[in-house]
């Protein structure tokens, strides 16, 4: 059987943008975690949601592996960018969508927030 960390990792090197979060991006779970899939499906990028809820070991397991405290986590690439406040930041100020276009994901709403 795989680890957690090892199923994470699987995801992050399987999916240029993956979005950890309650719920699914169909039917967010947490006000945080709709934030975020909201900006995602505004800037137009492709990206894969995990739900935490559906396992213990992966809410854990998401946590210890980036250090950080709390759901939603975005990765883009294998890169963990942040949790709801700092991809909405980044989104405001026009840095998420030229993360992802520097990153070579190609986005099909417009660039501008």
């Amino acid at each position: 059987m795989m680890s957690i960390k090892d199923f994470i990792e699987t995801e992050l090197k399987s999916n240029d943008v993956v979005l950890f979060m309650k719920g699914t991006p169909q039917f967010p779970q947490c006000g945080f975690s709709g934030q975020v899939v909201q900006i995602l499906d505004h800037v137009g990028v492709g990206y894969k949601g995990l739900n935490v809820l559906e396992s213990p070991d992966l809410r854990d397991g998401i946590k210890t592996y980036s250090n950080w405290p709390t759901i939603p986590q975005l990765y883009v690439k294998g890169e963990f960018v942040g949790g709801c406040d700092i991809v909405r930041e980044m989104f405001q100020a026009g840095e998420l969508q030229k993360l992802l276009t520097d990153k070579g994901i190609t986005l099909s709403a417009p660039a501008s927030a």
